[in-house]
Order: C-alpha cells, then structure tokens, then sequence
C-alpha cells in the first residue's frame, strides 16, 4: 500500500513538473546573443565570464590603469578599440594581463575565469573564441552602473544602437 502511495506521488510529481521542464528547454533555446560589427576602422574585444568558480567575485578588466568594466558570472561587454596592441590586466591578490593585436574590422574574444588563490580567487583573463562565447548562451550583458570611465565599452544604450545599426547593413 505504502509503496503505491509513494509511486503514485512521484508520478504526480513528475507529470506535473513537465510544464517546467519544457520553459527551460525553450529557454535554453532562446536567440543568440546579438553582437554588431565593429565601427569602420575600430576593432573589438568582447570579454565574457561564464558562471562556475569564484561567482561571487567580480573580474574587473583594465586597460592603462582604468577600469573598463567590471564582470560578475554569467555577463559580458563588448570594447570597441582602435587597431594596435592593447593590453588588458584584472587583479585580486595575483594580477593577470592579456595582450592582444586589434585589427580593423574584426572581433576578438576574451574569457575571464577564477582560479582558486590562496586567500581569494585569482582572476585569469584569456583569448578565447565566438564558439566558446556562444556555448554560453545565457550570458547577460553587464550594468551600465559596471563600467569604469576607461574607453570602448559600449554601454547597453550604445550597444543597441551598433546592433541595429549593423542589421541596416
């Protein structure tokens, strides 16, 4: 008798948890993120973190000693740039820089992830790829309230601004 009860509730369970299971497929599935092309003669960087280790420890991304925007898990930006070698560096209790050679007309990648430290996590800024940034399809774009007075990043307003502007083309 008892174990009928208990079949019958998880069957219940399970049948009426359906409906959910199908919202996060289909969010799941939702449109890729949109990201525009670059300003004529400008590149740019989009630098993302996944979610994972280190989530309550925000990756703030520098470039010559100004904040450009700081990214909490699961956010991205995205820095229009000149051509020319840029250097970008995110500290806590270690500092890590990443070196990258802009061009005209193209979009770079740049993932940030924590490693463990000895007291804190250690952010690690890396080149990364469009694949990679798409594998992690829920990434949100960061708060305008994140972003330092350091140039390029494009603020949501900006951001979709580009967007429609690239679509017109």
């Amino acid at each position: 008798m008892i174990r009928k009860v208990f079949t019958s509730s998880v069957t219940a369970l399970v049948i009426s948890s359906t409906p959910v299971w199908a919202a996060q497929k289909s969010e799941a599935q939702a449109d890729p993120i949109a990201i525009p092309t670059p300003p004529e003669g400008k590149g740019q960087v989009v630098f993302f973190r996944p979610g994972g280790t280190g989530f309550a420890i925000g990756c703030l991304v520098n470039e010559k000693g100004q904040k450009v925007s700081s990214l909490g898990a699961g956010r991205y930006f995205v820095m229009v740039a000149g051509p020319g070698r840029h250097e970008f560096t995110v500290k806590s209790e270690a500092k890590d820089t990443l070196a990258l050679e802009v061009e005209a007309g193209e979009t770079q990648y740049a993932t940030c992830r924590i490693k463990m430290g000895i007291m804190i996590g250690r952010p690690d800024l890396a080149p990364s790829t469009e694949a990679e940034f798409r594998k992690h399809g829920k990434l949100k774009l960061v708060d305008a309230d994140d972003m330092g007075p350091g140039e390029g990043a494009l603020r949501p307003d900006q951001l979709a601004a580009a967007i429609s502007t690239s679509s017109e083309k």
